[in-house]
Formats: C-alpha cells, structure tokens, sequence
C-alpha cells in the first residue's frame, strides 16, 4: 500500500502526463455545467468535447480518449445520445465515467443509472444520497468497496471527505474548500477530470485518487485569494491550471 506522501507523487505525475499528451474527453454532462466542464478540463490541459448531436455523437466519441456520462439534465435527447456514445466506446475499450447526478429525486432517474452500471464504467463518481439510490442501500461501512468489487468499477464516494474504492483498496481525500459546494458544475467538472486521469493511468484507483487530489488542492489555493463563490469559480480555473509538484507536496492529504 502507498504510503500518504506518496500520493502527491502520483497527482503531480498524472497532471503532468494529462499536460503531455491533452487526452480528449467527451462530455455528455448537465446542460448548466458544459462551459465551466469545459474550461476545467482546458485548464488541466485536456481537450473537451460536448456534442450530443445523433447526427455526429459516435464519431465524436470514437474519436476520444475517454466519456463522461453525466444525468444532470435527464432529457429523452441525452439518453439517446449516451445509448449511442456507450456503444461507439464500447468498440475501443476506452474508460468512461459515470456521474449519476441527483438519481435519488427520480425513480426513472435511478433506474437509468442502474442500467447504465452494467456498461462497466471505469468509475462512478457520486455523493453519499447518490450511492444510496444507485446501489440500494446506504454507503456506511464496507458498502462501496462492496459495489466497486461487485461492479468491476472504481468508486469515489464525495463529501467533506472523499472515498475511493476498487474493491481491493480504499483511500480518503481530505483535500478542498467548502466554496467548492457554492459553485455550480464543480462536480461535474471533477468527474471529467477523473475521465482524463484514466487515458494516462492504467490503474484506475490511483487515476481517481489523482484526479480528486488535484482539484482539492486547486480549490484549497483558489480559496486563499477570495472568499466568495463568485470570484472563486474563476480562481480554481487558474489554480488548476498552475498546480505543480511542490504545491501538491505540500497540501496534499491522502490517508490509507
């Protein structure tokens, strides 16, 4: 098992393999959030994409590294468009991340979520009222390794602390800022950066760990320069976009 330290070892060299090589990522995500998804993953230096035109949804996806598959907006449309997108990744074995927004307001909701998990999402990545709805029962204890294991998936569990999980192996990320949760999008540019961590590490629990470091770390350095949500969701941009090495040893906080 890696010691803590070592984790900030492994988020700088992830970020910078995302810089070297700009995987694409396509994003089927929330219409609220697509500008802001987008400009996260520029920062980070990936390339976003966000079409859900019939007409184009395939070859866009076969011509990326990675999906997000998000149900913030929940339209007939976007189901079609992430039937269509499943299939077309499905030819390249490439990873795609499961973001199950708000599924436990919407029965319809949950049960799309649930159909989709048999598409072995590299990672699902969602909140504790969300993991209840998608899996059935609460997340204490063992339940999300459980699920990871049971799934073939990596789960990063979100709150104040984070938990991710292969079913093998779990880690806590205690890194962020409270302003994160006043930003709209925030989650779902996370989940894009977890795509993006994927194309460039085969582990896929060190590429979630990565992934949920270096934003938290973003968001601890975009808190110091302001106090307000508004100002803030720029700065974390900036942030991300200018996080090094040094930055991630210093503030990183991974226990295992």
């Amino acid at each position: 098992m890696h010691a803590p330290a070592e984790f900030a070892d492994i988020a700088a060299d992830v970020l910078a393999r995302i810089r070297s090589r700009a995987p694409r990522v396509h994003c089927i995500t929330n219409s609220v959030a697509q500008a802001y998804t987008a400009n996260m993953l520029l920062a980070a230096g990936a390339i976003p994409s966000m079409t859900i035109s019939p007409e184009e949804i395939a070859a866009f996806v076969a011509g990326a590294d990675a999906l997000l598959v998000n149900l913030g907006t929940f339209d007939a449309e976007r189901r079609a468009a992430i039937d269509v997108a499943l299939g077309a990744l499905e030819q390249g074995e490439k990873p795609w991340v499961l973001d199950p927004v708000f599924i436990e307001r919407s029965p319809a909701r949950a049960q799309f979520a649930q159909s989709l998990v048999s598409r072995k999402p590299a990672a699902v990545r969602l909140n504790h009222h969300e993991f209840a709805a998608l899996a059935g029962g609460d997340a204490a204890g063992d339940a999300p390794a459980r699920f990871a294991k049971h799934h073939d998936t990596v789960v990063a569990l979100t709150g104040a602390t984070d938990v991710v999980t292969d079913g093998e192996r779990s880690a806590k990320v205690a890194n962020g800022d409270p302003l994160m949760g006043l930003v709209t999008a925030m989650g779902c540019a996370g989940s894009a950066l977890v795509a993006a961590a994927l194309v460039v590490e085969r582990d896929r629990w060190r590429a979630t760990i990565a992934a949920l470091v270096a934003l938290g770390v973003a968001g601890e350095v975009a808190a110091e320069n302001t106090s307000g949500p508004g100002r803030f969701a720029s700065w974390i941009i900036d942030a991300l976009h200018g996080l090094d090495s040094s930055t991630l040893r210093a503030r990183t906080r991974v226990s295992v």
